[in-house]
């Protein structure tokens, strides 16, 4: 009997001995991390949010206390910020659309061998590189100048070929501005789509699209019913993503169009209240709201993410 309570006493410290170290122990060293990442994002979030209940005007400094939902009812009846919301569902909608159709045509000609194809990838792989207000100033000065640009000297060039000289020299930020902002932004949206279904591309079982070839299965059915389900996921994504950053996007706003002729997105628009109406109040209270919106799409995207570990579990 006493032999066996030993063995039980020893049992009971092996398996102590066994346990693995608490949860905070394991955890401690994120710890410096985790309070640097409150300290950075979010306490300038609840300052935000503290300030979008109260009236702040700097051009009323008398007037300055708790107003309660004065500045949101103030954002929400506002024509402009809904003009700005407007603008802002239309431009990330064709910029993620089409940045999505060019990422997949690229990703499908980059998933081939062919000679060059590191070169090829880098090369395309740029313009996503390029700091945004470098890349709203390149397409501001170098292709839309109705002076020197690249775009109308093309036109200029090929109205020569056909013996004219009186080639159409439109002002392309003035004619189409929209147009031109959602076109700087497709140009540097593209990669970074392409990058996301490339990676999906590669992770396709290859042993399937070779039977199916063996088959006889064509290009356009091998695409249509292997390779389209199997980057579903990818593509909602890269387009969820894509979404949560253009909406935020400021750069290419300010810099090509300083938000005039219609293009002053959401973004802008707190700009305009915050440095130029001087209502820190207001300008709080859309903050909110901007970032209430990108929240609602970040939630399908972890979901989506969160769905894409499981199928690599399995």
């Amino acid at each position: 009997m006493a032999r066996v309570e030993r063995g039980a006493r020893s049992g009971a410290s092996r398996r102590r001995a066994g346990r693995p170290r608490g949860s905070w122990s394991c955890r401690a060293p994120l710890l410096p991390a985790l309070v640097f990442l409150v300290v950075v994002t979010q306490l300038p979030f609840v300052g935000t949010l503290v300030i979008s209940f109260m009236r702040w005007n700097a051009l009323a400094p008398d007037d300055r206390g708790f107003g309660g939902f004065v500045n949101y009812k103030a954002a929400v009846t506002d024509p402009d910020l809904r003009s700005s919301l407007v603008t802002t569902i239309v431009l990330t909608a064709a910029v993620v659309l089409v940045s999505l159709l060019l990422g997949l045509g690229l990703a499908l000609l980059l998933d081939r061998r062919f000679p060059g194809r590191g070169v090829v990838r880098t090369l395309l792989i740029a313009p996503f590189l390029v700091v945004p207000v470098a890349s709203a100033l390149l397409w501001k000065h170098a292709l839309y100048n109705a002076s020197y640009g690249f775009v109308n000297g093309t036109l200029t060039w090929l109205w020569q070929l056909f013996g004219s000289h009186s080639a159409p020299q439109p002002d392309w930020l003035s004619a189409i501005p929209l147009i031109a902002v959602e076109a700087s932004l497709i140009w540097q949206w593209t990669p970074f789509m392409m990058l996301i279904l490339l990676a999906g591309l590669q992770s396709r079982p290859p042993d399937i699209v070779e039977a199916a070839r063996v088959d006889g299965a064509s290009t356009w059915q091998v695409f249509r019913h292997l390779t389209f389900p199997h980057l579903r996921r990818y593509l909602e994504l890269a387009a969820l993503l894509g979404s949560i950053y253009v909406v935020q996007n400021f750069d290419a706003v300010f810099t090509l169009t300083s938000g005039g002729l219609g293009t002053a997105n959401l973004p802008y628009t707190v700009y305009e209240t915050f440095y130029q109406a001087h209502d820190y109040g207001q300008a709080s209270a859309e903050g909110v709201i901007v970032v209430a919106c990108t929240m609602v799409i970040a939630t399908f995207a972890l979901r989506t993410v969160s769905s894409l570990f499981k199928e690599e579990t399995l």
